[in-house]
């Protein structure tokens, strides 16, 4: 026997399929409280000290947060190539504007504290803002998106083709339904930012930091609520026409999609998958429980387990669905028809199984090396801060 072959293809994509969502996961969990600690610095730093101190709080550990990032997008690439194809070709206008915000981080982290001015500091205070609220936004956006369907199809040589002008693919995403769960995203990472900020800094940074992450949480839990009813009586939902070949090509086109019904019929089928949105209400409710009563390393692990269910809910929800496509059923990419070959899948999982670990361990080590809080006293020291 073939080595690749003892463990079967269709194992092989939902294992993949779960590691995509892990290392999405992870990536909203560590670079979401970085995203939230810069979408808050304008308001909980009322001078320039305390704003330092705000930066410092993340500045030594942003970088490798990053690194989730960067796997993600490897891990659509090597894995689901047809996933890659479409969404960073269908949706290349608004991934310049996450790319863009995003770049706006390290340059406002190393051009801020370059000049004394006021003016400059500030305005590099607000690029930071937008480097950490629009691609918590834009991210959220993404998700109603996929969850309603991208306007594509296939050619009958597997060739993508994404419907509508350019203009048009940037400023149909920005529909209702994917507003609020951008809404929901940005809200749910506030929240996470304010829970670090609590752990990371003193008063009255951290208070005001709390004061807001309060209201944060109950936006993400009112509008996560209102998704969900919206997501089963106004969004149809995606479901296959007759039996799958798990095993079978990846080819979208070989498999019948109707499009119709609830996304939440998912539920009956496996009942079991509701423990995704409790994690998520119960992580949001006992976050802002523990911003009120500043029991901060709770907060920050409750916060993490509401970003958990919120995230989770959504891949248990579509599953096997990946990105549906609104305009061609049938062209839709699931987790049986969309994946790289069986031994491209293997090696990834083997260097996985190596690697993550490592990845793991020194991100722990970090993180404990780093543990404490930021004061003034640490930014204004003659040994200086990173920031």
């Amino acid at each position: 026997m073939i080595l690749h072959e003892l463990i079967s293809l269709d194992v092989l994509r939902v294992i993949w399929w779960g590691l995509l969502g892990v290392l999405l996961i992870g990536f909203a969990l560590t670079d979401g409280f970085d995203m939230g600690v810069g979408a808050l610095l304008p308001f909980v730093g009322k001078t320039d000290t305390e704003r330092r101190v705000v930066i410092n709080t993340v500045g030594p550990v942003w970088e490798g947060n990053q690194v989730w990032f960067i796997l993600g997008g490897g891990a659509i690439f090597a894995a689901w190539p047809p996933l890659y194809a479409m969404s960073f070709s269908g949706f290349y206008l608004a991934m310049f504007l996450v790319l863009a915000a995003l770049i706006l981080r390290p340059v406002g982290f190393k051009y801020r504290s370059k000049r004394e001015s006021a003016a400059w500091r500030n305005g590099w205070d607000w690029a930071l803002f937008v480097g950490g609220f629009v691609p918590a936004l834009l991210f959220g956006v993404a998700v109603g998106n996929v969850l309603q369907g991208a306007p594509f199809h296939l050619t009958d040589d597997l060739l993508p083709v994404y419907e509508g002008s350019a203009f048009g693919k940037l400023f149909g995403l920005l529909n209702p339904f994917a507003l609020l769960a951008g809404v929901v995203s940005a809200a749910m990472i506030v929240m996470h930012g304010a829970a670090w900020l609590g752990l990371k800094a003193e008063d009255p940074i951290a208070g005001r930091a709390r004061r807001i992450g309060i209201w944060a949480a109950g936006v993400a839990f009112l509008g996560y609520a209102l998704a969900g009813i919206w997501l089963a009586f106004g969004i149809d939902g995606y479901a296959f026409a007759g039996e799958v070949a798990t095993n079978g090509p990846s080819n979208p086109l070989f498999s019948e999609v109707n499009k119709g019904g609830s996304w939440l019929a998912a539920y009956g089928e496996r009942p079991w998958i509701a423990i995704a949105p409790v994690f998520g209400f119960v992580g949001m409710a006992m976050a802002a429980l523990g911003l009120k009563s500043r029991r901060d390393l709770g907060t920050l692990l409750w916060s993490k387990l509401a970003i958990f269910g919120v995230i989770s809910s959504v891949g248990l929800t579509m599953f096997p669905f990946i990105l549906p496509s609104a305009t061609d059923p049938r062209s839709s990419l699931t987790v049986w028809d969309a994946s790289s070959s069986h031994l491209t899948l293997f090696v990834m999982l083997v260097v996985t199984v190596i690697f993550m670990p490592l990845i793991l361990l020194y991100t722990a080590w970090v993180y404990k090396v780093l543990w404490g809080k930021v004061t003034e006293d640490d930014v204004t020291a003659d040994s200086g801060a990173m920031y």
